[in-house]
């Protein structure tokens, strides 16, 4: 975990949340060397924000990661996303997470669970 631009955590409530999930805290991301997971929970990279054209890793921490996970979902293809993907690293999108989110909640509004392909098909008209 690394410092959020949303300050409503304070650093120690950061570090226990960490220690709670069974990772490292650090206070800046350059502190970040890599590991199995690089997850960004930032706007940076959201479409009509400041920081839309930003990433929120380097490349180099983006090439030490095992799999990138950016949780924006507009544009599901952020920069952290594209550069990812550019360095052959397998990723989850903020669109991704969108979808599995309306997935549950259709399962407990309807007690059905549609199949992969008719997710994956959702997930793909979503894009479009």
């Amino acid at each position: 975990l690394t410092r959020s631009r949303d300050q409503h955590l304070s650093a120690d409530k950061r570090r226990d949340l960490a220690a709670r999930c069974g990772w490292d805290w650090h206070p800046t991301t350059p502190d970040v060397q890599g590991g199995d997971l690089l997850v960004n929970v930032t706007p940076i990279g959201m479409a009509g924000g400041a920081e839309e054209h930003d990433l929120a890793f380097t490349p180099g921490q983006i090439a030490r990661a095992g799999t990138v996970f950016d949780v924006v979902a507009l544009p599901s293809e952020t920069p952290l996303i594209v550069e990812a993907r550019r360095q052959g690293k397998p990723v989850v999108t903020g669109l991704e997470v969108v979808a599995l989110q309306a997935l549950e909640q259709f399962v407990l509004y309807t007690g059905v669970r549609p199949s992969d392909e008719q997710v994956q098909a959702a997930v793909e008209f979503a894009r479009t």
